[in-house]
């Protein structure tokens, strides 16, 4: 019976990646061809590349998106990961009560969370553009960031911090030397997640953005009305080409360190 399940869960699996991961490579393939088409390959041409880095509406739109995703998700970091530490540090009737209300951004649909922020940027005569804009990705991106820490501070012994202070570090070098690298991948999950999001939304920055300013996902589609330039085909190719290089780097970097994991675990046991 394993031998059946075993190729059915194969099988399964192969047309999940395929569904993933055929639209972009059609995507890769055509941004290289010679014309409009997106059906017919005419033959392979870099122009829509050469043209893309000399279309200033997109990269101004990039470079907006790539801003606010950068800022958002430091400021995010930041804000979340101080967050967490305080409702750590609560009552278990005042945490479970905070963590509750830190889900409801992430269960609410997106468009209530952008209506609602541009009647309160309205409510208070923000001029909507980046500030309005930062504001809002710091909003929705906090609690990502907070749910990513809180698991890893649950998972620090409460007695190395009153260790630390016993062997003579004061409380701010305990927590830099001690708690905040126990936290750190967290951390980090948390500023990969706040990116991540804030360089992809559209719904909550489509209502906060105000007319002149617009990043990349409210060009894209604004350009629908129309019809989309292949130039979008080229720029998604090198974002996906970015990314996966990155993901490779990192994948790579995990590689190398397992030997010497293994070699310390060996060592211990043998200890």
């Amino acid at each position: 019976m394993k031998k059946p399940l075993s190729k059915l869960a194969t099988g399964y699996t192969g047309i999940v990646l395929l569904f993933l991961y055929v639209p972009i490579v059609i995507m890769i393939v055509f941004s290289f061809n010679s014309t409009k088409s997106r059906s017919h390959w005419t033959g392979f041409s870099l122009r829509w590349y050469h043209q893309l880095f000399n279309n200033e509406e997109i990269l101004r739109a990039l470079m907006a998106t790539l801003t606010v995703a950068a800022v958002s998700a430091v400021v995010a970091t930041l804000l979340g990961t101080l967050a967490a530490i305080g409702i750590q540090g609560m009552r278990r009737r005042s945490k479970s009560a905070t963590l509750n209300f830190t889900y409801i951004p992430i269960v609410s649909p997106e468009i209530i969370l952008g209506v609602s922020l541009m009647l309160l940027f309205v409510l208070f005569n923000f001029k909507f553009g980046m500030l309005t804009l930062i504001l809002a990705h710091i909003t929705f991106n906090l609690p990502y960031v907070i749910l990513c820490v809180m698991p890893k501070l649950r998972q620090v012994d409460k007695y190395i911090f009153e260790a630390a202070l016993d062997l003579g570090c004061t409380a701010k070098k305990a927590f830099i030397k001690v708690i905040l690298p126990e936290i750190m991948p967290g951390i980090i999950t948390g500023f990969l997640m706040s990116l991540t999001f804030s360089l992809d939304d559209f719904n909550v920055s489509y209502f906060v953005s105000g007319d002149k300013f617009q990043t990349l996902p409210i060009l894209i589609y604004s350009m629908t009305r129309r019809r989309i330039s292949p130039e979008i085909n080229a720029l998604s190719t090198i974002i996906f080409v970015v990314v996966l290089l990155i993901l490779i780097a990192v994948n790579l970097k995990d590689i190398r360190k397992m030997p010497a994991k293994k070699e310390v675990r060996r060592s211990a046991k043998q200890n």
